[in-house]
């Protein structure tokens, strides 16, 4: 199979990979995210709570049920073992969460710094929501994501001429689309993870999260290289989607690794923004700098997830902080997105003119 590269992506190829380079290295330090739930007197309480349901006069009431019923295989009696598998899940969430406050007083009395437990900092509940900042600034992303992607499809398939068989000419709209619909579902998981933390609810959100990281990393190559042929895109997409997959297999059935799992978020946007960053400069795109902005924002931002910090009164911490940075930038991500429709769309229109 033979690859074509224009001299444009061949220029940026060997930018991007000495800017890669440089800026990964800069990102390679990550917090621990799992001192205190190694913490023996943490795990001892956690125990504790979920055997007798109690922390001292505290008591739970999800934690009164049992699994050792044994329930057939009949519907009621699966929706059965379903809500009591909630009720375990609600009853570890509630165990862990007063072990968590317990240990963290304990510690504030000793003059010790606040600790991260199971990834995330010790929260105080707003109306049962675990991160109440982080699950409004979600919500408000998710209805970002949404608003761009209809009005981008309203200006694809309503405002701009179509091809034969009601097409667009704009190359890339199939792509965008599904990036819209991964952008939705990943800040939708986010909204509900951040209300009420369960295992499963984690790693939706942390799955989630990588999806979308990982296919939008395979869109800023395909655009920023401006790769049309089929057999190409296949050929980037397969090995990328191929390690996005097993990562997220790694992550639900081997271990949810908090470390591991930052390294290689880190890894795949210093990856898409570094290629965004040389494109925008070499491109000369009518609206390169809506592009460089979202990088440059983005690229800020990311610096509150590595370079954590905990939570101002319990409620407000650099990852809440960092959703709210990514919703003007996602307005404005957007608003690139539909430039880019239009100027493609002319752009393709004038030469089909001129052919004539």
């Amino acid at each position: 199979m033979h690859l074509h590269f224009s001299p444009l992506a061949t220029k940026m190829l060997g930018c991007y990979i000495r800017a890669f380079l440089l800026v990964l290295s800069l990102s390679s330090e990550v917090l621990n995210a799992s001192v205190g739930d190694a913490d023996p007197r943490y795990r001892s309480c956690v125990k504790q709570c979920e055997e007798i349901g109690c922390i001292g006069e505290r008591c739970f009431p999800n934690c009164k049920f049992s699994l050792d019923r044994g329930l057939n295989d009949h519907p009621s009696h699966i929706l059965e073992s379903l809500y009591l598998q909630w009720k375990k899940g609600d009853c570890q969430n509630d165990c862990r969460y007063y072990c968590m406050l317990d240990r963290e007083k304990e510690r504030e009395l000793l003059k010790d710094v606040p600790v991260q437990y199971h990834g995330k900092w010790p929260f105080s509940r707003i109306y049962g929501m675990q991160e109440p900042a982080s699950v409004a600034f979600s919500a408000l992303n998710m209805a970002m994501h949404f608003y761009g992607w209809a009005s981008y499809f309203t200006l694809l398939y309503n405002k701009l001429p179509l091809r034969f068989g009601k097409k667009p000419y704009y190359e890339y709209a199939g792509l965008w689309h599904v990036y819209g619909l991964l952008s939705v579902n990943s800040w939708f998981w986010s909204v509900v993870f951040h209300t009420r933390d369960f295992d499963l609810l984690e790693k939706l959100d942390y799955s989630s999260a990588v999806a979308l990281l990982g296919y939008s990393l395979v869109l800023t190559i395909l655009r920023s290289f401006n790769i049309k042929d089929e057999a190409t895109r296949v050929l980037i997409f397969s090995p990328l989607t191929a390690f996005v997959i097993t990562h997220i297999m790694f992550l639900n059935f081997v271990k949810l690794d908090y470390g591991w799992n930052m390294k290689v978020c880190v890894s795949m946007a210093v990856l898409q923004l570094t290629t965004w960053t040389i494109w925008s400069c070499v491109s000369h795109h009518p609206s390169w700098w809506k592009l460089l902005f979202v990088v440059i924002g983005g690229g800020l931002g990311m610096l509150l997830e590595i370079y954590d910090f905990p939570p101002y009164k319990g409620l407000l911490d650099a990852h809440a902080l960092w959703h709210a940075t990514t919703i003007p930038l996602t307005y404005l991500l957007w608003s690139f997105i539909k430039d880019d429709v239009e100027f493609l769309t002319a752009k393709r229109l004038n030469k089909a003119k001129k052919s004539k």
